[in-house]
């Protein structure tokens, strides 16, 4: 090679050597201070636009299994107002399997009688104060007519997935949120007593139940006097809609005694209500099995894409460390080099 003065090759191939180390150590200063090995698209242009998706999605499986862990809630709140309706309906039965025994006067059936009334107000009282972020849990009315907010024909669906399609929801059927009121419980009902030879239903108790002006299963339904006529009719009782007296079946003038609805005619409604509830209680459990089992799949799928997202972009400390001291030392090495090659032009003076 020529010795030359304008030109000193030494010096450029030293130069790019330090600059090469210098970038080479800044970039490791910079992965072990954030952490991370990938920090511009420049570093993994595939890996960076991976990154991105699954740092989306892990938060989107974050929220669904909120979404998850809500909708537990929202269904053990569900089950904890049907268990108290349930406690209500099987003491209500109590009451009527003792009223059905016959040994008791009309005083003692009014006693019976006021204990159901009272125990049928609260199971709709309950009924329609039960809700969970305002969602009425067992207000839902027939003929697709939705009276509770986010209760719809459909039910209630539940987003524990990333997408938009059925393996990411899971549906909570709308039988689960039917009304539990009174009315709501017994409307439905027809042919339910096994005792009697001819089979009962909700419009023959209306009638016989009650004296006065209520005809027909739909303004006894709606009427106000509902629960004294059925709580009359557990209790082997008759309610004057127009006096506001109970009368033993025997005494009502519209009621013959083959016709009378005693108190064991309406065992079978109320073993109907109570199936009722018992079946929404099972579904609850049924649905929260599946919550719960959408719960730890999530927790897997966020575990198993944490772990991917790690080693895609996360750095390794002690090789990047290692990389770190060996450009530092090529650093070194270049600086140095390249200050003896900023003196090789000197030697031409030698020549003259």
């Amino acid at each position: 090679m020529a010795l030359t003065i304008n030109t000193n090759i030494s010096s450029i191939i030293a130069q790019r050597s330090l600059n090469s180390a210098t970038n080479n150590l800044n970039q490791s200063i910079e992965r072990m201070s954030t952490g991370y090995k990938i920090n511009h698209a420049k570093d993994n242009a595939a890996g960076y636009s991976i990154s991105n998706r699954w740092e989306t999605q892990l938060g989107s499986l974050d929220v669904a299994s909120d979404n998850a862990a809500t909708g537990s809630d929202m269904l053990t709140s569900a089950e904890q107002s049907y268990g108290l309706l349930s406690d209500h309906l099987q003491r209500i039965r109590d009451l009527t399997e003792q009223a059905a025994n016959g040994t008791y006067a009309s005083a003692s059936l009014q006693a019976i009688q006021s204990e159901i009334e009272a125990r049928l107000d609260e199971i709709t009282r309950v009924a329609s104060n039960a809700e969970f972020n305002g969602i009425k849990l067992m207000a839902y009315v027939e003929d697709g007519v939705p009276s509770g907010v986010g209760i719809t024909e459909v039910g209630v669906n539940l987003q524990v997935g990333l997408y938009a399609d059925k393996h990411s929801v899971i549906n909570l059927d709308v039988d689960l949120f039917r009304s539990a009121t009174v009315s709501g419980l017994f409307t439905k009902l027809g042919s339910q007593s096994s005792v009697s030879e001819t089979p009962a239903t909700l419009d023959a108790m209306i009638k016989q139940a009650s004296k006065g002006t209520i005809n027909d299963v739909k303004s006894g339904i709606s009427n106000e006097n509902f629960n004294k006529i059925f709580s009359a009719a557990c209790s082997s009782l008759i309610y004057d809609t127009t006096t506001g007296d109970f009368m033993l079946a025997s005494d009502g003038a519209n009621v013959g005694p083959k016709t009378a609805f005693g108190a064991k005619e309406m065992l079978g409604f109320l073993d109907s209500a109570i199936d009722d509830i018992s079946s929404r209680i099972t579904r609850i459990g049924a649905a929260q099995n599946r919550v719960e089992s959408a719960l730890t799949a999530l927790d897997v799928q966020s575990q198993n894409l944490t772990s991917s997202l790690s080693t895609l972009r996360d750095t390794d400390v002690a090789d990047e460390s290692s990389k770190y001291i060996q450009s530092q030392i090529l650093q070194q090495a270049s600086a140095t080099l390249l200050a003896t090659a900023n003196q090789t032009p000197s030697i031409a003076l030698n020549l003259v």
